[in-house]
């Protein structure tokens, strides 16, 4: 009998296996070990984020061991995919880190935005020496270029999430493996949309933020921002925009270049009271040939696509302060895109006590976010030490998000229903995730699971 547990033993052993720490039962966080007979890779690295509680667990120490990790593979720059690369590195990882070019200069201001609000040096998660030497170890992978490492090959795919997102495909052990990262809202404004799944993939590993939501009114956002920035103007008030400094900062900047251009709005300030939108809107100018054909289209005639009459870019704390003494109507873009820190919280302040403003939510609130509670109808909210009461109109537009809703979640994950074996669902709140789950289960008949935190799962 011993021999017949040893070798179940060292073929288990030998097997391939994915375990999820990080994006399980919850959206941020994302890290993902996949194990195979010759190599441990991790696809995403990423922080923790929302609640105090949820934050925490990115001081804890990883449940592997970092310097057996043989190579990362990054999906985007958002800081909840990238953020603890650097505290992998400062516990031990010395391997290689492969992405896409746009996503590796993104992440330099990704890292050192995030490290500005890690104050306390006892409780920082890392330096800035680990931060660059985090990107020693980066290498740049072009899209459908193969990589090798061990047993496998990986190939970056086209996500549509953001500038340079990728989904990586991964062949090993004669199972082909695929992980969507976050996965694109198409239409976007600035980006073509993600490429189809591909042919033969037996796991698949899909985040579902909206997996039980429909994004209304898409082809209408551009409306919607209009008629915010008239009726604030029309009110005498502020426009304040929430927006993340990746993608969604662009998009808006590329649609109200539109509006002013074309004059469909009046003459009013616009400032992007944010460090990093506007050293990440320097790296989106260096990449135009990923924008869709229509942008390219447009920056023919018009090259200047992130700049107009009226806009300023507010970068220096001094710069930023003066934005108060500029009267209303104005618009003001700032970080962060939840309202959970940043410049916003002190325009938040300033403008949500009037009744006059609007603030204007363009993106996914995490449970327990600023943001999130603006949304549910707080009347008052307590900001920098400050009670705040809640007078200013909320607006939302779901159409600017950045992540795929329900049914197209589905459709992509319907192509694969002849070869799929399962489909674990990450990345997303328990309703969200569950009635994805849900529908693949019921609609496609393929097994659908939504992993535990730590859980380690065999692929057969």
């Amino acid at each position: 009998m011993r021999g017949y547990f040893d070798i179940l033993y060292h073929m288990r052993a030998g097997s391939i296996s994915i375990e999820f720490h990080g994006g399980a039962e919850e959206v941020t966080g994302a890290c993902y070990l996949l194990t195979t007979p010759q190599a441990k890779i991790l696809i995403d690295c990423g922080l923790f984020q929302g609640s105090r509680t949820m934050e925490k667990k990115n001081n804890e120490d990883f449940k592997f061991n970092p310097k057996e990790i043989d190579a990362v593979f990054i999906t985007h720059s958002h800081i909840d995919h990238i953020g603890r690369l650097p505290k992998l590195v400062k516990d031990g990882f010395n391997g290689q880190i492969f992405s896409t070019r746009p996503t590796k200069e993104l992440a330099m201001p990704m890292f050192e935005d995030a490290l500005h609000f890690m104050k306390d040096p006892e409780t920082a998660l890392y330096t800035k020496k680990d931060i660059e030497k985090t990107l020693s170890l980066w290498h740049s992978l072009a899209y459908y270029n193969p990589k090798n490492i061990g047993d496998s090959e990986f190939v970056l795919r086209n996500a549509g999430h953001i500038l340079g997102s990728a989904m990586i495909e991964i062949s090993v052990g004669g199972k082909k493996i695929l992980f969507t990262g976050d996965f694109g809202n198409a239409p976007s404004v600035l980006l073509p949309p993600p490429d189809p799944l591909p042919d033969g993939i037996d796991y698949l590993i899909i985040e579902s933020t909206y997996g039980n939501k429909i994004h209304k009114n898409i082809e209408g956002r551009s409306l919607q921002l209009e008629r915010a920035i008239e009726d604030a103007v029309n009110r005498g008030g502020t426009l304040m925009i929430p927006a993340f400094a990746t993608e969604r900062t662009q998009d808006i900047l590329y649609e109200l270049n539109d509006m002013v251009t074309n004059k469909r709005v009046p003459d009013v300030p616009v400032f992007v009271d944010s460090p990093l939108a506007i050293k990440i809107t320097e790296v989106f100018r260096r990449h135009p040939t990923l924008y869709n054909a229509d942008v390219q289209e447009t920056m023919k005639s018009d090259p200047h696509v992130f700049d107009f009459k009226g806009l300023r870019f507010t970068e220096s704390v001094d710069e930023s302060k003066t934005i108060n003494d500029v009267p209303p109507p104005k618009v003001i873009l700032a970080g962060s895109g939840m309202s959970s820190g940043g410049r916003i919280v002190h325009h938040e302040v300033r403008y949500l006590k009037d009744e006059k403003s609007i603030m204007l939510i363009v993106g996914f609130q995490s449970g327990g976010s600023i943001g999130r509670q603006l949304i549910d109808g707080i009347s008052e909210i307590m900001l920098l030490g400050e009670t705040v009461p809640v007078r200013a109109e909320i607006r939302k537009i779901s159409g600017y998000s950045a992540h795929a809703d329900g049914p197209q979640l589905f459709e992509f994950i319907k192509r694969g229903k002849d070869s799929l074996k399962t489909v674990f669902v990450v990345q997303g709140e328990e309703n969200a995730a569950g009635k994805l789950a849900q529908d693949i289960r019921d609609k496609l008949g393929i097994t659908a699971q939504i992993p535990r935190l730590y859980e380690k799962v065999i692929l057969e």
